[in-house]
């Protein structure tokens, strides 16, 4: 049996049925669910995250990769845009911002999946591709952080129609952080009244590009960087209303801040998935190599977040997971009937699943083929 922390109020909202669930939209789930697509199987993909990409979106975005095979070079970005391109053809769901919280087995041998938002799944198979865990935005250690937390202090958003005439605060030394501090500088529309960007420290992880707009906008008077790190938050009454920070040589500063958005990066925890009755290992999840199942049969895991004699944790290996993930599901979503290995170069099948084969007809007439 699989555990999980049921949604009584969302009992009462039909489920989405499916053939499939992905937890995850990385780079591996959104793989994933390519592979299914090619044998016709339908998914679902949810991730705690409020956009596509996961780990390497968030924490490789702009930082190059080398090891993608045909590929010499990419952003972690560039590739995430890339699996987005190479799935549309299939229309995964996606359902982002919500973190699966129950998973259990009916007695029809599917599963309900719950979001923490209410949101349900009546599916065949499960797909785990959640990387080491789900992330969570890394939280101000500051007392009082909490107590304005979604009203005045923020993690990984901004909404740039509230900040006219506000004093924002934008904490971090990323690019997420440099660029909104940029950005919003450099607003002629929603205008803050001031912005100031705050690290520990004046050296940055961000891109040089980044850093140089940033600087420029500093010079240009547009907002101010501050050296420091904050202790404690000023409050006039129940608003927030500045923030206490010391700097690298001991100086006490106060500056104002009306809204406070921290980018201080993302913290990977495993969560509910412990609690799902499945083997595990060094909080990692235990899979087979035939066909990547877990010790439930039905729900698979591909990916950093699973284990095996010989694993790498490596791109390149989470997409030859999933591949092999994909055809153990089919026993599940078409009990008894064969399975036909079938190649993207020659079956007319795939190539209409794909939507390539009028492009492919040109090609073979030898006339130009025409732009997507």
């Amino acid at each position: 049996m699989i555990l999980g922390v049921p949604d009584i109020d969302a009992r009462h909202r039909p489920a989405i049925e499916t053939d499939a669930v992905i937890i995850g939209a990385g780079p591996i789930g959104l793989f994933q669910a390519f592979e299914l697509g090619l044998l016709e199987i339908g998914c679902h993909i949810v991730d705690a995250l409020d956009a596509p990409g996961g780990q390497c979106a968030e924490l490789y975005g702009d930082k190059p990769i080398y090891d993608i095979p045909a590929v010499l070079e990419c952003t972690g970005r560039g590739l995430v845009d890339r699996l987005l391109r190479q799935v549309a053809p299939f229309s995964p769901g996606f359902h982002l911002g919500q973190e699966v919280t129950g998973l259990q087995r009916q007695t029809d041998g599917r599963f309900i999946v719950e979001t923490g938002i209410g949101q349900r799944f009546m599916a065949r198979t499960v797909f785990i591709a959640a990387g080491v865990g789900a992330f969570r935005p890394r939280e101000l250690k500051v007392d009082g952080a909490q107590r304005h937390a979604g009203t005045q202090v923020f993690y990984r958003t901004v909404d740039p129609s509230a900040t006219a005439a506000q004093h924002v605060a934008i904490v971090g030394d990323g690019d997420d952080a440099l660029d909104w501090a940029t950005r919003l500088a450099n607003a002629t529309v929603n205008r803050p009244a001031s912005v100031t960007l705050i690290h520990r420290r004046d050296h940055f992880s961000a891109t040089p590009d980044c850093i140089a707009q940033m600087r420029a906008a500093c010079a240009a008077g547009r907002m101010r960087f501050v050296a420091g790190q904050i202790t404690g938050l000023v409050d006039e009454g129940a608003r927030l209303t500045g923030l206490g920070l010391i700097s690298p040589d001991s100086q006490v500063l106060r500056i104002a801040a009306d809204r406070l958005h921290a980018f201080l990066g993302l913290s990977p925890k495993l969560g509910p998935i412990a609690d799902w009755g499945l083997a595990l290992e060094r909080k990692q999840v235990v899979v087979d190599t035939e066909k990547f199942e877990t010790s439930e049969p039905g729900i698979f895991a591909v990916g950093d977040i699973n284990t095996y004699p010989g694993k790498r944790k490596l791109i390149v290996c989470g997409f030859h997971e999933a591949t092999l993930a994909a055809y153990g599901a089919c026993a599940h979503v078409f009990p008894g009937r064969p399975v036909h290995l079938q190649y993207t170069t020659t079956s007319p099948r795939l190539h209409a699943l794909l939507g390539v084969g009028s492009r492919l007809a040109e090609v073979t007439a030898g006339a130009e083929p025409r732009q997507a």
